[in-house]
């Protein structure tokens, strides 16, 4: 992937809690110049082997923050807010889309370019403001799959990641599939969450297992928060306070998934698909007093008995397949 693509742009303002980009990176948009941009395209059709003619990515911290900055120098000089897009898009925000739509036509009708696909993270409460880059973005850059990240569905979660609410994941989702539709691709989204966060709670982690469920989601893979160095979130992890609140002696304390025991069920959760997580979540559930979320319906998140093995399942269905009686079991005598 890193061979075949071009980073754009550098910083991000978006402020998550559990990245620290901003800090790394700065929270004003440093972003390479069209001329440089398709210049390198050049050299990666010309110079790369094994080349075939797709760009795997065009992009870099976030995929749609390419010369976005704030409408006023004084402002932006003077500004000390953490986010440009939490709780809400900053009015002094410039959010045109024009010039990465111009660049992304541009990519793709290069001479011996046969298609440039969008790989970086998606920033989709921006992209939302800018009908005309959904369309472009999801008709001509997607190949099959688009990379977002909701990172939860609860608002107590996402207020101490400073993330939007699934109002903008819904908008965009119903762009996506309406201009997927427009030119017949069956295309897909790959929503990326976080387990453990400081501030989710057991039923949190319930909720967001059943938003999956409802919207037909069964994640393979799963990050499980881990704190690191200059993330907002890991002050969180480490006072159990919320620094994004005056911080005294007495202020808000919020619960943070710590033991072992708590982060992986808060990971079984989002796998709740996973016949290995159903012991821990029935568990879970009966102790949270939700054993009517286990069941065999589909209104219930899970079973309420284990599958017998994996082999056994797959003989079964072979001989479903074929038509074939299944073979009776017995128990050994004793």
């Amino acid at each position: 992937m890193i061979r075949f693509s071009v980073n754009i742009m550098r910083g991000c303002f978006g402020g998550c809690t559990f990245c620290s980009i901003t800090e790394h990176e700065g929270r004003i948009i440093q972003s390479r110049s069209e001329e440089s941009i398709l210049k390198e395209v050049e050299e990666i059709r010309d110079k790369v082997d094994g080349f075939t003619g797709v760009i795997s990515d065009l992009g870099g911290p976030t995929a749609n923050m390419y010369r976005m900055a704030c409408k006023s120098e004084k402002i932006e000089a003077s500004c000390r807010k953490l986010s440009c897009v939490y709780p809400g898009i900053c009015e002094n925000l410039n959010t045109d889309h024009t010039a990465l739509i111009e660049l992304y036509r541009k990519a793709r009708n290069t001479k011996g370019i046969k298609k440039v696909l969008i790989g970086s993270g998606l920033r989709y409460d921006l992209a939302v403001t800018s009908p005309e880059y959904v369309k472009e973005l999801v008709q001509h850059h997607v190949g099959g799959y688009l990379k977002i990240a909701p990172e939860h569905s609860e608002e107590n979660v996402l207020s101490k990641m400073m993330k939007p609410g699934m109002g903008s994941y819904n908008k965009f989702k119903e762009m996506f599939d309406r201009f997927s539709k427009e030119v017949g691709k069956e295309q897909y989204l790959i929503p990326y969450f976080i387990a453990a966060h400081p501030g989710a709670t057991d039923e949190d982690m319930m909720n967001l297992a059943l938003w999956l469920k409802e919207h037909d989601f069964k994640l393979d893979q799963v990050q499980t928060f881990t704190p690191t160095p200059m993330a907002m979130a890991t002050a969180m992890y480490h006072s159990g306070k919320n620094p994004l609140r005056k911080v005294t002696h007495d202020s808000e304390e919020i619960p943070i998934p710590r033991a072992g025991g708590v982060r992986r069920l808060h990971k079984a959760f989002i796998r709740y698909h996973d016949p290995k997580n159903w012991p821990m979540l029935r568990e879970a559930l009966q102790r949270m007093g939700r054993s009517d979320l286990i069941g065999d319906s589909k209104k219930h998140l899970i079973p309420a008995r284990q599958p017998l093995s994996e082999n056994h399942s797959r003989r079964m269905h072979q001989f479903a397949r074929n038509k074939i009686p299944a073979p009776k079991i017995f128990k050994r005598a004793r």
